[in-house]
């Protein structure tokens, strides 16, 4: 077993601070080349606001931080599959690779439900790699949940 890429592992450490919040423990982290430009964990019930997603909030902190909406040289390491609000995100702002944890078969919009990315109408495909990290994604998730039933 291969230990988990760095950029993995903080996003992994955000989805734990997302849990310790009360929200579902997802994180996500955007790379440029070896260089950490935005880290974020879920927050819709933190914030009220129901696209505060991890993957979303990592995007727009990124652009911030470079200044600019396109992040075309970026990477965005996620823990769970992003999801059809969240994949649109991403092909909007141009992410180069996408890399992801555990799949989500009822939410996400990658490799389930619509495939954004192989839609027509989706004018940029990132590559995306899944998979990484998916047990202890999954046994985040899978905690969480079972702590509330």
């Amino acid at each position: 077993m291969f230990p988990l890429p760095e950029p993995m592992r903080a996003a992994l450490d955000a989805a734990r601070d997302a849990a310790k919040a009360g929200e579902v423990p997802v994180g996500a982290v955007v790379m440029r080349g070896e260089t950490v430009v935005a880290i974020a964990a879920n927050a819709p019930r933190t914030l009220h606001d129901p696209t505060a997603h991890a993957e979303m909030l990592a995007i727009r902190a990124a652009a911030e931080a470079l200044g600019r909406e396109r992040l075309q040289d970026c990477d965005l390491w996620v823990t769970l599959e992003p999801c059809a609000m969240c994949a649109g995100a991403i092909s909007h702002a141009r992410i180069a690779r996408v890399y992801y944890g555990a799949s989500d078969p009822k939410g996400g919009a990658v490799e389930h439900g619509p495939r954004f990315f192989a839609q027509p109408t989706c004018h940029h495909r990132p590559e995306v790699y899944s998979g990484i990290g998916e047990g202890e994604a999954g046994a985040l998730l899978r905690e969480f949940f079972a702590a509330r039933r």
